[in-house]
């Protein structure tokens, strides 16, 4: 197989797990409603088994950092995938309170590997493409999102049961994934120069990380915050109607797919540092105008705005500590830098909502605005202002594959 045609291959294949990560998640969190109602799990406690996936997932994040010493991380994604589907349909098979413990258990440990490698293995990829694909990646998930929002939406409607509703998904989406599985494309081998340098972040490379591990978690925070509370907010703060509560955050989705698709063009036109800047600007502008929204639609222009600029900045924040860490260090960097995905997931949802019954709805909009805006201090962390790949290791493109100068 010639190499062109195998690094393709590696990105259909990682692209479609992203997608297939998508689904699944949103196939989750979407009948929240409908598994608190199957198992009897009260107001009071749905917080807990909420909070428990975030939690297991940071920690095998942590674990995943150090089991891709030993192995590959397209291993540990070939074997977390299908896990992570599996625990989805025992979420709906059970019908007591343990069954389904064990279930959410299973799922976020497994996403938490998931997470960590498959980000590693987009990284690795990027680099050896020599320009910004990452954004694709992460294209592929917010379309997987959507897709598995508007099943949720079909079963709900239809009535059906959870497994009925997660059957068919696991149906046919576990083989594709097993199958796809064989063409992931691992790291290089590191040169020799290469090999010699830091195998460990240490307390330097940590406070190197620190301040892309700070832009994640708060860039999780908003986006968890239109999650959580974007319908409760058009519907209660600004008056909308039930059904046009639910348009936000598919409007947020919509956007993020949209921003995320042209988002590596812009990375390779005008450098990552440019691109992520915008995106907090945009970002924050969101959250001011969503804060001070007389009514639903300019509320709703808000959080198309905070989508659109929101999308961006994950991506470039995995891609970041991919140039700052590379070789095997990358791996480490990224599964430490995954973790904060979770803290600003939990942090999220809370941080707005105690402050909105505390003060107000609005005042507590303007929170993650100002967290957002944290990102601009930070930015040149995310490349040098030139950086037309994103990565800091540009490439002339005549060796992009290393065969002829076609570019992949």
């Amino acid at each position: 197989m010639t190499e062109d045609v195998r690094l393709r291959r590696g990105r259909g294949s990682l692209g479609f797990s992203f997608f297939v990560q998508g689904v699944t998640f949103a196939l989750l969190v979407t009948r929240i409603p409908a598994i608190q109602d199957q198992y009897g799990i009260s107001d009071g406690l749905l917080p807990a088994f909420l909070a428990a996936v975030p939690i297991l997932a940071g920690v095998a994040s942590v674990a995943t950092e150090h089991l891709v010493k030993r192995v590959a991380p397209s291993v540990v994604l070939r074997w977390a995938q299908p896990l992570v589907l599996l625990a989805l349909l025992g979420v709906g098979a059970g019908d007591q309170m343990w069954h389904v413990a064990v279930a959410l258990g299973a799922f976020g440990f497994s996403v938490g590997a998931l997470d960590a490698s498959m980000n590693m293995l987009g990284v690795s990829l990027q680099r050896t493409y020599g320009r910004s694909i990452m954004l694709g990646f992460h294209a592929s998930y917010s379309l997987g999102g959507i897709v598995g929002a508007s099943a949720a939406w079909a079963g709900a409607h239809w009535h059906l049961g959870l497994f009925s509703s997660y059957l068919p998904a696991v149906v046919v989406l576990l083989p594709l994934v097993v199958l796809g599985s064989r063409y992931y494309v691992n790291r290089p081998q590191e040169a020799p120069a290469e090999a010699g340098a830091e195998k460990g972040l240490g307390v330097g490379g940590f406070k190197l990380l620190l301040p892309l591990c700070l832009v994640m978690a708060c860039a999780y925070i908003g986006d968890s915050t239109a999650s959580n509370w974007s319908a409760k907010y058009l519907q209660d703060v600004l008056g909308s109607s039930e059904q046009l509560a639910t348009v936000p955050y598919n409007v947020y989705m919509v956007t993020t797919l949209i921003g995320r698709s042209v988002g590596d063009l812009g990375v390779r036109r005008l450098g990552a540092v440019a691109v992520v800047r915008g995106g907090t600007l945009v970002a924050a502008l969101g959250f001011g105008v969503v804060a001070v929204a007389p009514g639903a639609w300019t509320g709703m222009l808000g959080f198309t705005l905070l989508g659109i600029g929101l999308c961006v900045i994950v991506p470039q924040t995995f891609a970041a500590a991919g140039r700052l860490f590379p070789g095997a260090s990358a791996d480490t960097a990224i599964a430490r830098l995954n973790i904060f995905n979770y803290v600003g997931f939990l942090v999220g949802a809370p941080l707005v909502g105690g402050i909105g019954d505390a003060w107000s709805y609005r005042g507590a909009m303007l929170v993650p605005m100002v967290l957002v805006l944290v990102t601009l201090f930070h930015a040149r962390s995310f490349g040098s202002d030139g950086a037309g790949y994103g990565v800091g290791h540009e490439r002339p493109r005549v060796v992009d594959v290393g065969r002829g100068g076609n570019e992949v």
